[in-house]
């Protein structure tokens, strides 16, 4: 008998996560191509570099994961409030010729090595680095919702 009663609690759980589920997949519109997220990275990178925060609110997607080099994650909030507080600065960030971009549907991931020319804590700092970034296209445009890097040790 109490099985019976569980069956109306159950069925709404199990919709209550499916709507959950389609809420966080909400944005996800059209086909994004590979040129388009080079140009939006591009414009992630300019911006960085201009301490442009307008434009990074409106580039960053609220979902960001930002996974540094050094294993420190930041959200969207928490990675803009490094730069304004000026914590961070990136001065340059340049990708090297191996970066590749690959789609799938509303999604681009931006994959290959960049140095970028970083001053964190008051340190000035040159970081070669493997990334990986992803990108995605909602009906508000193009958005940055995920950044993994890895630092590359100088050569011996």
């Amino acid at each position: 008998m109490a099985y019976r009663s569980l069956r109306p609690f159950a069925m709404f759980a199990v919709l209550g996560l499916v709507a959950a589920g389609t809420a966080s997949a909400e944005n996800c519109s059209g086909t994004i191509t590979a040129e388009e997220a080079m140009k939006a990275e591009a414009a992630r990178y300019a911006a960085q570099t201009a301490n442009d925060f307008a434009a990074m609110e409106k580039l960053f997607g609220n979902d960001l994961t930002y996974n540094h080099s050094s294993a420190a994650t930041d959200d969207k909030a928490k990675y803009i409030e490094a730069m304004r507080s000026g914590r961070t600065k990136y001065r340059t960030m340049t990708p090297n010729s191996d970066v590749k971009t690959r789609t799938y549907g509303c999604l681009a991931i931006i994959t290959g090595t960049a140095v970028y020319e970083v001053t964190s804590g008051g340190q000035d700092r040159t970081v070669p680095l493997r990334f990986t970034a992803i990108w995605v296209k909602r009906p508000s445009g193009l958005e940055f919702v995920s950044w993994q890097s890895t630092g590359i040790p100088p050569r011996q």
